[in-house]
This record gives structure tokens, C-alpha cells and sequence, in this order.
């Protein structure tokens, strides 16, 4: 079995479109990844631009406040139930280009990381969490060597890339309804109740690996290593405006330590390193089988604290995570010499170990690629998954209690995707 040049490179274009729709909704802060495929284009230049809507709908239910000092949000009237997730875009942009025989480099902007949770300020977990955010920039450049190795060519990976990273998170320090109640009453005070940690940092990493592949049979198999990005230097602010000044006087506790001001914090992490083995292969005549391995070391990001200018330590962002795994397999078909298509399965294990709702996903994903000339690609795919069933409640790291200021489940809930692409090449 034997595919022509042609045949290969358009049965291989909607198997990489699924490549770039499954990651995009991963566990822990995943979102594109990092990805690579356009530096195997065999075009001496090729320009690719790819967009992805994904869509979660995670909703959470029997919410239970379980802190009463701050709340009882419960009595106070708070939903015991919240729409967690918000949709969001995953952007690519990448161009590639051969120089001489033998070695090809890709530069490219892609946002690796990032998350939206928005449930809300009404929800009776608003104490751990009204609006969070993160945002990630990555350019990255790419190269790979070439040489002829048995029926085959063997390629030598490598590059690097900076991360620039920013966010926030919001959630309910005190109820403003106490403000109205006794004792509290008898001092006037006013305001949101809300507190916010803004962030930012940035940072470089790396990326080695290897590919073998074997054209006249759609073959070709990739082992590829990520680094971690060290963020040494995040910077940013906890603003506790919004908190009255008065819970912070020592003449009532300093009940809200730093309540009615912005405190500058520092603090550091490291986005985690990962491995990603992906392999595809002719199976018969216009039919193309792939699949991928990729694990990431999530596990590294437990709790994140942040210190003030006096080494005192504000406030964290606990995570917990555990270890990533997503694993990949599908079927490509080619109908003709301007279409072709693939279908795929992906299993994604969560990263939650009992704090948060990042469980279990189950993906099923089918994608289209046109080619009206050689010069043009357009790729069109989607995904509809299940986001699995779990609860949330206080874990335990390195012996200390987090995520104890709320109690909640959640049903087993839907999440879909939208992927464009369009390539240039010459």
C-alpha cells in the first residue's frame, strides 16, 4: 500500500485539524498546548491560522457555605447552584518555512494556557471563588534537521519559547449583608465585600525532540519534550477596597488584615513540562489511522502563595492539581483530491483531586478538509464531549486544609468546540 504525495498530505490535513481541537479542553490550565504540526508540512513555505470556540457548561449544585464567619451565604439568600464556566477562543498563528534540503523552522503565537471560571457574586461558594481568569502569550520558534534514515527520514527537534502570562481572581472576603447587622450596624460601614488579585509574570522555556517519517505511506511518528516556563518574578496587587478599612483596625481584631487597601504582592511558579508521543500511518488505500499520548506534570501546581513587600503572606491560589493525561485515536479518510475527512475519540483525565470540578472528559470530534488548489487548505471540525460527575471539598496539602470554604457536586455535563483553520503554502 502506497500513498502519492498528494493523497498524504490531505489525508494527514484532517487528522491535525482534531490535533488542534482536542487539547482545547484539557484539565488543569490547558488550553491549545503547544503544537508543532506545521513545521512536517513538505512545502518550502506554509502559513496556517487557526481559531477554536470551545464551549463548557459546567454547572455545580448543592453548594453549602461552610464558613459561617464570613457569610452564612446560605441564610443570607445565596443560590445553592451556579453556571461555572464561560466559552472562550483558543487562537493559533504559525509560519513555517525550509531552508535548504534538509531543515525546516516555524514560528508561532498560540495561547497555551489559560481558564474562565464565572459563577458569580450571588453563588453560596462566592467566599472561594466569584470570577477567575488567566491568560497566556506564547511565541515560540521552532527548527528541525533532517536526514535520510532506512526507507524513511528521521528529523532532530528543537526551539524555545517565551510565555507571558497574566490574570485575576475575585471572591467574597465578608458579606456585605453583616455590614447591616449587629454589631457590625453601629459603624456604618459600606462596600462590595470583595477582594482581587491581579497577577502577571513571564518567563522562557524549551522544546526537544524526534520524528520519523515515511511519505509515500502517510507515516509518521513524533516524541516530543516541553519544558517547564519558570515564572520567578510574578507581580501584582490584592485589592481590598472594596473590604471596609474598619475590619482591618486592631481596635476590632484586624478582622481583614489590610481591609480598605491595595497591597503590592510577589510570588512565584512554574508552568509544568510535558511529553506528547503522536503517531499516524496509512492503513489502506486513502485511509490514515493516528492516535497520541501526551502527559503533562500538573501535579507541580499545588498551592501558589504571595507575599507582601515584609515576607508576610497575603493570600494563595490553591490548585491541587494531580497529573495530566490525554490520549487520542482516530481515522482519517480521503474522498477525493480536494476533500477529506477524519473522525476521533480523546480521553482526558481531570486534574482535580477532589477540589474544583476539573474531572474526567470524554471527547468525540469529526473534522473536514477542503483543498481547492495546492496552494490553499481550509479545515472545519467540531467536538462534543462529557465532562464527568464529581464534588468538591476541602483537600489536604503538605498537611494544611484548602478549598474548605465551600461544599458542592455536580452532574455529569456537556462541552462542545468549534475549530477553523485556513493554510497558505507554496
Amino acid at each position: 500500500m502506497t500513498f502519492n504525495k498528494k493523497t498524504a498530505t490531505i489525508v494527514l490535513a484532517a487528522s491535525g485539524l482534531l490535533a488542534v481541537q482536542a487539547p482545547a479542553f484539557a484539565s488543569g490550565l490547558e488550553r491549545g498546548g503547544y503544537n508543532i504540526d506545521l513545521l512536517f508540512d513538505p512545502s518550502s513555505v506554509a502559513a496556517e491560522t487557526t481559531a477554536t470556540f470551545v464551549m463548557p457548561n459546567r454547572k455545580v449544585k448543592n453548594v453549602r457555605d461552610t464558613v459561617a464567619g464570613d457569610g452564612p451565604l446560605n441564610t443570607l439568600g445565596y443560590s445553592n447552584s451556579a453556571d461555572e464556566t464561560d466559552d472562550y477562543w483558543s487562537p493559533r498563528i504559525g509560519i513555517k518555512a525550509g531552508i535548504g534540503d534538509a531543515a525546516d523552522c516555524m514560528f508561532d503565537y498560540s495561547q497555551p494556557f489559560g481558564a474562565h471560571t464565572n459563577p458569580g457574586a450571588r453563588w453560596a461558594g462566592a467566599n472561594q471563588n466569584i470570577e477567575t481568569k488567566v491568560n497566556s502569550h506564547s511565541y515560540a520558534l521552532t527548527c528541525s534537521y533532517r536526514f535520510d534514515m532506512g526507507p524513511g527520514q528521521f528529523r532532530v527537534i528543537g526551539g524555545g519559547n517565551y510565555l507571558k502570562m497574566d490574570g485575576f481572581k475575585e471572591r467574597l472576603v465578608v458579606a456585605p449583608e453583616l455590614f447591616s447587622l449587629p454589631p457590625l450596624s453601629t459603624l456604618g460601614l459600606s462596600g462590595s465585600g470583595v477582594g482581587r488579585l491581579d497577577l502577571e509574570g513571564d518567563g522562557w522555556g524549551w522544546r526537544a525532540g524526534v520524528a520519523y517519517e515515511i511519505p509515500e505511506y502517510a507515516l509518521r511518528a513524533s516524541l516530543m519534550y516541553y519544558s517547564e516556563v519558570k515564572l520567578d518574578d510574578i507581580t501584582g496587587a490584592v485589592d481590598l477596597r472594596g473590604v471596609p478599612a474598619a475590619l482591618g483596625s486592631p481596635l476590632l481584631g484586624s478582622i481583614v488584615p489590610g481591609a480598605g487597601t491595595v497591597i503590592p504582592v510577589t510570588g512565584s511558579t512554574a508552568m509544568p513540562d510535558s511529553v506528547e508521543l503522536k503517531v499516524q500511518s496509512g492503513i489502506a488505500p486513502d485511509w490514515l489511522a493516528f492516535g497520541s499520548v501526551k502527559w503533562v506534570d500538573w501535579s507541580q501546581l499545588q498551592t501558589i502563595p504571595f507575599y507582601a513587600a515584609n515576607g508576610a503572606r497575603v493570600t494563595s491560589l490553591d490548585l491541587g492539581y494531580q497529573d495530566g493525561w490525554t490520549i487520542t485515536g482516530g481515522i482519517g479518510h480521503k474522498f477525493n483530491d480536494q476533500w477529506s475527512g477524519a473522525v476521533s475519540l480523546t480521553w482526558d483525565r481531570g486534574t482535580s483531586t477532589g477540589y474544583m470540578a476539573q474531572t474526567d472528559t470524554w471527547l468525540v470530534g469529526a473534522g473536514v478538509s477542503y483543498a481547492p488548489t495546492e496552494h490553499v487548505e481550509i479545515k472545519l471540525g467540531g467536538v462534543l464531549g462529557i465532562m464527568t460527575s464529581g464534588s468538591s471539598g476541602p483537600i489536604q496539602i503538605n498537611g494544611a486544609t484548602y478549598g474548605n470554604e465551600a461544599i458542592y457536586d455536580f452532574d455529569n455535563d456537556l462541552v462542545a468546540a468549534v475549530s477553523t483553520s485556513l493554510k497558505v503554502k507554496f
